[in-house]
């Protein structure tokens, strides 16, 4: 998609978000975060005006679940991804980490293991390990500059008698990876062999590239559907993260009751005020018209990186993605120990990037890198990289 297509809305102007609370933004004043994955462009039109009208009443008290939430969720993941599902099969709760925790103490027992497949989001390791869960790592295949599943070493962590969950990304976190149909089904069929419940963290179905599709584990078969419990939410492609909403997909009726009670007797399963109406809003086709725009948008600055560091960082290399706007930037010719290379840069020219080490696997050899942003912070970041990384070299 051309840069023109995303004219009709403002993802260039560069918004201070320093002082207002912000995470990503809590930094001193010579730093540029590109790390957390937040988003540093303004949500679409069509939430704003959702959300600036249920501000407009005055009174924020206590919320229901309305017909219009389970339609517009609904609608979305039969229309753009092929997933059909009822009213009851939907549960709301208020982020995907809150059902991922709950589900780890309420599905498995203490010092029982769960399966993660590294480098993987490292909140993951947080929501087992506080729990009194062990990790079992089922290492991600890095080869010729891309991964893939071992499914040979998944069979084996999956045999293990005290492996009682897996938890899936899909798409993968950080390495930007859509799973295939086959490669899902074929977890699908080890999961069911051994008895292990699923775990698929989707959020970020909804940002992929332009012209890619990402194959949600519970359309796959009956196997994965009926084994697995999906966490969904507007709040990544639409930056929301703030408004804590979200949902878990639970099609098998004894998994979803046990699943519904669990999130109640959390209380993650209360929605606030406008964490209803900014997903029905999202998930509409204004919704659709920004996203599209947005996906292009991040395409763009996703090959300017890929521009830039063939020229000035050739050394770097960039991991293709088709999913997130997370860029996953193999650094081993530099360093075998990106925590010390993150800090290094951030010391000295304040670029503010995520270790891989933190996501397990090989991401001792990686750094993560947040590119949705306007291009100035774009270009101001990748200049940053390079004054760094020729700084690490004559150090």
């Amino acid at each position: 998609m051309k840069e023109t297509q995303t004219a009709a809305f403002d993802f260039h102007t560069v918004t201070d978000r320093r002082g207002t609370g912000s995470l990503k933004w809590e930094i001193e004043e010579n730093e540029l975060p590109m790390w957390v994955a937040d988003m540093d462009l303004p949500s679409a039109p069509c939430i704003r005006k959702a959300i600036e009208q249920r501000a407009s009443m005055g009174i924020f008290g206590y919320q229901i679940i309305p017909e219009e939430w389970y339609g517009a969720y609904r609608r979305w993941w039969e229309t753009r991804h092929g997933l059909k599902f009822r009213n009851e099969e939907l549960i709301f709760t208020t982020g995907v980490i809150p059902a991922l925790s709950t589900a780890v103490r309420k599905f498995t027992t203490p010092a029982e293991k769960i399966v993660v497949q590294t480098p993987v989001y490292n909140i993951f390791f947080n929501s087992i390990i506080n729990n009194g869960r062990r990790v079992l790592e089922n290492p991600l295949t890095y080869r010729n500059g891309s991964y893939e599943m071992d499914l040979d070493d998944l069979e084996e962590k999956l045999s293990d008698p005290l492996a009682t969950m897996l938890l899936l990304c899909n798409p993968h976190n950080p390495a930007g990876k859509i799973w295939d149909r086959d490669t899902l089904a074929r977890v699908g069929a080890l999961c069911r062999k051994h008895h292990v419940l699923v775990f698929s963290d989707e959020i970020h179905c909804d940002l992929t590239a332009p012209g890619c599709s990402y194959v949600p584990f519970a359309s796959v078969n009956a196997d994965c559907r009926e084994l697995s419990i999906t966490a969904v939410s507007p709040t990544k492609a639409f930056n929301l993260a703030g408004l804590h909403t979200a949902a878990v997909i639970v099609p098998e009726e004894g998994l979803r009751q046990r699943m519904d009670r669990a999130l109640n007797t959390d209380e993650a399963a209360e929605p606030g005020t406008f964490a209803i109406d900014a997903a029905c809003a999202a998930f509409t086709d204004e919704g659709w018209e920004w996203l599209t725009a947005l996906r292009g948008f991040i395409h763009d600055n996703r090959r300017r990186v890929c521009a830039f560091l063939p020229e000035h960082l050739p050394e770097v290399y960039a991991v293709p993605q088709d999913a997130t706007y997370l860029m996953w930037l193999d650094v081993s010719r530099y360093t075998e120990d990106s925590a010390a290379l993150q800090q290094f840069l951030r010391e000295k020219t304040g670029l503010y990037l995520s270790a891989g080490t933190v996501f397990g696997g090989n991401g001792s050899r990686f750094l993560r890198m947040n590119i949705a942003c306007p291009k100035p912070l774009l270009e101001d970041g990748l200049s940053r990289l390079q004054t760094g990384l020729g700084l690490w070299e004559r150090r």
